[in-house]
């Protein structure tokens, strides 16, 4: 770690005490998040929420109620979540077949496997890589990984923490590897780190024209450094 660089928990220290502690996840059982994940496509956070209260009030969470909906009111859900609500509803439909057919409706056996087969198992559904099985097992305090969306993988790029790489996968790992030996062994703690550099990469730190000046992190952002006189123009 560079001398002018902050250890990790000082870096979640400073982004809690810039956004304030972040509140607990609204959604933690296991097939609750895959749903989640599969119930919108590219919209906001807010839509994706709405859509999927909209299938819990509507249809229900659980594999037989999703198989037993009638079409058009699982379109009406898929609909609020963005583009090819089509598609999106035979991917509910999938996933409840899957968790019937390989998991008897309970996942939860499945997440306390080691980390290695309890990923390979909830990779068996659409829409779920490494990074989305990772923050599963964090979120429901199975295995206390930190996991990374592409907000807060690039906060930590930008921080110094991994390096770009050919593809996604190798630059994902190459960050968990650079930041593993300061993680703390506080799965409430891991997944407050989680939200903090989602949020920051959303709001902040963003891909295109980062919002550098109020960034309480410039001082040791290696991204900020190199642009400097650019961002100060632009500010």
């Amino acid at each position: 770690m560079s001398k002018d660089r902050k250890s990790f928990p000082g870096i979640i220290k400073e982004l809690q005490s810039f956004y304030g502690p972040p509140e607990p996840p609204k959604v933690t059982d296991p097939l609750g998040m895959i749903l989640l994940e599969n119930v919108a496509y590219l919209v906001s956070d807010e839509r994706r929420e709405q859509a999927f209260e909209t299938l819990r009030q509507r249809v229900g969470l659980t594999p037989p109620e999703i198989l037993t909906a009638h079409e058009e009111t699982l379109l009406e859900v898929t609909r609020l979540g963005g583009m090819h609500p089509a598609a999106r509803v035979e991917k509910l439909r999938r996933i409840a077949q899957i968790a019937l057919q390989e998991f008897e409706g309970d996942l939860d056996k499945a997440l306390k496997l080691p980390i290695t087969q309890a990923k390979k198992s909830l990779k068996k559904f659409p829409g779920i890589g490494d990074p989305s099985a990772e923050k599963i097992l964090l979120f429901s305090k199975t295995h206390p990984i930190l996991a990374l969306d592409s907000n807060g993988l690039r906060v930590l790029l930008r921080l110094g923490y991994g390096e770009e790489r050919k593809n996604y996968s190798s630059t994902y790992r190459s960050a968990q590897e650079a930041v593993k030996d300061e993680i703390k062994k506080d799965g409430n703690w891991v997944i407050a780190a989680h939200q903090l550099l989602r949020r920051h990469g959303q709001e902040l730190c963003k891909m295109k024209a980062p919002i550098c000046a109020p960034c309480p992190l410039k001082k040791q952002c290696a991204y900020y450094k190199a642009n400097l006189g650019l961002q100060a123009h632009k500010e």
